[in-house]
């Protein structure tokens, strides 16, 4: 497989006609369809359905484009490295995030990226993820971090890894001491969670339905770390991912399971807009650190200073 196999798989699944790709990437078609054919016969697999003159991705092809469209930008990320050969980065970086990856994902992102370019102004503001989509689309902030956006028609959402939620109680809660809690038992439980206007919230409601558990929602907050204030202070629980909080003495942190909840965070971008250097090496920070994060696998969950159990399977 070659770099151009890529490039003429992610246009064609851009512009979806074959006339169009070709005269994008500078062929003409029947060498284009001879480039996906040698892709498709590699991949073992169809990648789009031809209809006609209508050409459709296939489920395969779904999911292959995410991931060659990864390859692609952290090809053109290196080669925009070299070719400036040197030259200082300038100019801003406007970032929105949603309150889960305040608390250590942004800084560590920033942190990697001043050190390197301490010459490019960055901005962050924490954000729900509806109204980060809109600051994308108003082109007042140049990236988001959030989850998938539920009309991608004017973004594109690019995947970074999977994180479980997990369920967090004072050491003097009943289910402080257990290992892992079924999502069923926490019918009844009094809990803290996000407003309903969180796409987190949704769903974590249809866990609860999906499991026939009906908890007491006894307050609402849409920031996390108040949250875990009032849950170290009461005998309310909560459910948050498992990067929003670190191990700490006041709080036990419980692995959530049948069914576990699990979100995709990922970084989000205007459709079809040439972002500077400075934004894409921003862009190129936060995908390492996520490969890091991946790679490392999903972290026991511990209680103060004690790890509890590890799980058996991790969410694929």
């Amino acid at each position: 497989m070659e770099l151009r196999h890529l490039r003429y798989f992610v246009t064609l699944a851009e512009c979806l006609s074959f006339t169009r790709a070709a005269e994008r990437v500078h062929v003409t078609q029947s060498t284009l369809s001879h480039q996906i054919r040698q892709l498709e016969e590699e991949v073992g697999q169809p990648l789009f359905d031809r209809i006609g003159k209508r050409v459709v991705l296939t489920e395969a092809g779904e999911t292959f484009l995410g991931y060659a469209s990864k390859a692609l930008r952290e090809v053109d990320d290196g080669l925009s490295h070299l070719m400036r050969a040197g030259d200082e980065l300038s100019g801003e970086v406007r970032i929105g995030a949603t309150g889960t990856f305040n608390i250590s994902f942004v800084p560590e992102c920033l942190a990697m990226f001043l050190q390197r370019n301490p010459t490019v102004k960055v901005t962050v503001e924490e954000l729900a993820a509806d109204a980060i989509g809109q600051r994308l689309i108003d082109a007042t902030l140049d990236v988001g971090i959030a989850y998938q956006p539920a009309d991608p028609t004017h973004l594109w959402f690019e995947p970074l890894y999977t994180e479980e939620m997990v369920l967090v109680v004072a050491p003097t809660h009943p289910l402080a001491q257990r290992r892992r809690v079924r999502m069923v038992e926490l019918h009844r439980q009094h809990l803290v969670l996000l407003p309903k206007a969180f796409a987190t919230r949704t769903m974590l409601d249809e866990c609860f339905r999906a499991s026939g558990a009906e908890p007491v929602v006894a307050a609402e907050m849409n920031t996390i770390a108040p949250m875990i204030g009032i849950v170290a202070r009461t005998q309310l629980a909560t459910i948050v991912s498992t990067h929003a909080v670190t191990p700490r003495e006041d709080v036990r942190i419980l692995p959530l399971e049948s069914p576990t909840p699990v979100r995709t965070p990922g970084m989000l971008w205007k459709r079809d807009v040439k972002q500077p250097p400075a934004v894409r090496s921003f862009a190129a920070c936060i995908r390492k650190l996520a490969l890091g994060r991946s790679l490392a696998g999903r972290r026991s969950p511990e209680t103060g200073a004690a790890a509890q159990e590890p799980r058996g399977r991790r969410p694929s």
